[in-house]
């Protein structure tokens, strides 16, 4: 059975990422990219589905939760101590970065204390947990499990022995002692990975931990929640691929928004939307590699066909995912369908171009060379936005009901015209900018007489709605209406007041239940955590920093023992629910953070960004 989201912590090499529950056990692995078939699916279904459990053995073959566990300084090796009558074992468990090689998940175990007696527990399921591999022993006794094109190698100087379509081994380590556990992903139809021993693990553990304090140490923001940003910029730097520039929306497909409910998404592929504004919050932070290997991704992933803008694509810019159904698995508690792919990348929501244009002007103010791709690129998205910006569309949410004129899509389209215009003033692009700065007030003016209920003193969520939205917190963010402005404070105070849960957080728009906001779905959700950044951020922005600081604070204590966040937080069942980590909720934490450092506005952030 699955743990609580908030008892896993995550651990990655930059391509792919497992789940790592309380009581040592691994629910869930896709290799060998995060977007791949998982060969531990236990997360979404049942034991049955594959696990890697390693911890003290236990008189019911099941380890205890461990007495401590914790991230080792700045890095995603994770240490779990339990503390036996006999002495401590502590396990680290770690997934070095590939640089070239293959995926490798290493787990150390070590007597820290005393004599201690742990055990491994081994069952690797393929296709989701679908599928039994053939596993044997080769002639230089290591141990490989093999379905189809995929081959798992297992190595470690332990004795293991089989046991019902299970790997298990068992080891007695006195003080100071260390065994590690190596298991290694290859094509089947290629040689074997090289085996490490134990010394050269240690090597490799070494060499891991010095890469993550290495980046981390670039980090520019020293404030007093320089951890809590430390640790999130981690985690978004675990969900961004350095082969591709790839910077997915989390590492995990349909974890629920509600328990038991239908919302469960596969959140594994790069949202044009996230992806952009996880460049923006590495930027601020002091990172710009990676948000120079997006903008090559993004120019990549829709070369030959800006008219077709995708919001979501693959890891490597792939554009079909179609979404299917996994109906060998249960769900997390019971929460299905489970899915895989996702329907949502058909969807045309106007909001991307707001975002992509704005990375490229990004880019441009981050001193990237200027060149006639991006320009080409530039102009075909403007004529798109000009040509459909007064159609209705999907919505920032992926709504699954009818297209509607909202007014988060319509300020986005602004924001892309915007930006054209700032790339053409600054001299980074050509452009027909006077024609821009017309069609930019058209569409300025539309929201503001179509999207504004002036009795309410409030944008809507769509035009003639009396509904509000989350999304509708970005007006001042993106610089459509200064925070200043009494519509915009208006908006604020409608969004906390109509749409805070009773613990103070926010839903994304109204559902109770019964289909409310329209989008086409049954059931709840939870709070949206990342627009209760942005109310966090607003409140900072309009003179209310000290609600904004008091707000943001208990976010933070909803963060899990090792600082991880899942996309929503239930408020009835006072947990995690969503997909985990989330990305959005990570970049909330980064945004709130730097904004009550200083309470400006925060987009389009490369207005303040040096090259």
């Amino acid at each position: 059975m699955a743990r609580p989201i908030e008892d896993y912590a995550l651990i990655g090499d930059l391509e792919t990422a497992a789940l790592v529950g309380r009581d040592g056990t691994i629910d869930w692995l896709c290799l060998p990219r995060l977007d791949s078939q998982a060969v531990f699916a236990a997360l979404l279904g049942t034991e049955d589905n594959g696990f890697w459990n390693i911890g003290p053995a236990g008189a019911d073959g099941q380890s205890p939760p461990a007495d401590r566990r914790t991230y080792r300084g700045d890095s995603l090796l994770l240490e779990s101590e339990w503390d036996t009558p006999t002495g401590t074992l502590r396990v680290t468990d770690f997934m070095p970065p590939r640089e070239g090689g293959v995926p490798r998940l290493i787990r150390i175990v070590e007597a820290a204390r005393g004599t201690v007696t742990a055990s491994s527990t081994l069952r690797l399921r393929f296709n989701y947990g679908k599928v039994v591999p053939w596993v044997h022993r080769t002639d230089d006794d290591r141990v490989r499990a093999v379905a189809g094109p995929h081959a798992v190698w297992l190595d470690t100087e332990a004795e293991t022995h089989g046991e019902a379509l299970t790997t298990c081994s068992h080891v007695t380590l006195s003080e100071g002692e260390r065994m590690a556990f190596t298991l290694s992903w290859q094509p089947s139809y290629v040689g074997p990975p090289d085996s490490l021993d134990t010394d050269q693990v240690l090597q490799v553990l070494e060499e891991t931990e010095k890469f993550w304090a290495d980046w981390a140490s670039h980090c520019t923001y020293n404030g007093p929640y320089r951890d809590a940003v430390v640790r999130s910029l981690i985690t978004l730097k675990a969900l961004t691929n350095p082969l591709t520039g790839g910077i997915a929306a989390a590492a995990t497909t349909s974890l629920p928004e509600e328990i038991g409910g239908i919302r469960n998404w596969d959140y594994r592929y790069v949202w044009l939307r996230d992806a952009a504004i996880t460049m923006s919050c590495l930027l601020r932070a002091g990172y710009r590699d990676e948000a120079r290997a997006w903008r090559d991704w993004l120019l990549r992933a829709v070369a030959g066909d800006p008219e077709n803008l995708q919001i979501m694509y693959g890891i490597a810019g792939e554009r079909e995912m179609p979404e299917i159904t996994l109906p060998w698995l249960t769900g997390y508690e019971n929460s299905t369908p489970v899915r895989i792919g996702n329907g949502a990348a058909g969807q045309r929501q106007l909001d991307v171009y707001g975002e992509v244009i704005e990375a490229l002007l990004l880019a441009a103010h981050l001193g990237l060379e200027r060149d006639e791709t991006s320009n080409t690129l530039l102009i075909k998205l403007v004529q798109f936005v000009e040509a459909h910006w007064h159609e209705p569309d999907k919505g920032i949410w992926e709504s699954r009901g009818p297209d509607r004129h909202f007014v988060h899509s319509k300020v986005m389209a602004w924001v892309a015209v915007d930006c054209a215009i700032k790339l053409v003033e600054g001299g980074h692009a050509d452009g027909p900018v006077d024609h821009w700065r017309t069609l930019r007030d058209a569409i300025h003016r539309d929201v503001c007489d179509n999207g504004y209920d002036p009795g309410r003193n409030t944008f809507t969520q769509y035009y003639g709605s009396q509904e509000l939205d989350a999304a509708l917190l970005l007006i001042p963010q993106v610089g459509f209406l200064p925070a200043d402005d009494e519509r915009v404070i208006g908006t604020i105070e409608a969004v906390q007041r109509e749409l805070s849960t009773p613990d103070g957080f926010l839903l994304r728009y109204p559902t109770e239940g019964n289909n409310a906001g329209g989008d086409g779905l049954t059931g709840d959700e939870g709070a949206f955590l990342v627009c209760a950044f942005w109310l966090a951020d607003d409140l900072a922005m309009i003179g209310r920093v000290a609600e904004s600081r008091d707000l943001f604070e208990r976010l933070l204590a909803l963060r899990n023992d090792v600082g991880l966040l899942a996309e929503e937080w239930d408020p009835h069942q006072q947990r995690q629910v969503g997909n985990y980590p989330q990305a959005y909720s990570h970049i909330g934490i980064v945004d709130a953070a730097l904004s009550l450092e200083s309470p400006v506005q925060r987009r389009p952030l490369a207005l303040r960004i040096t090259p």
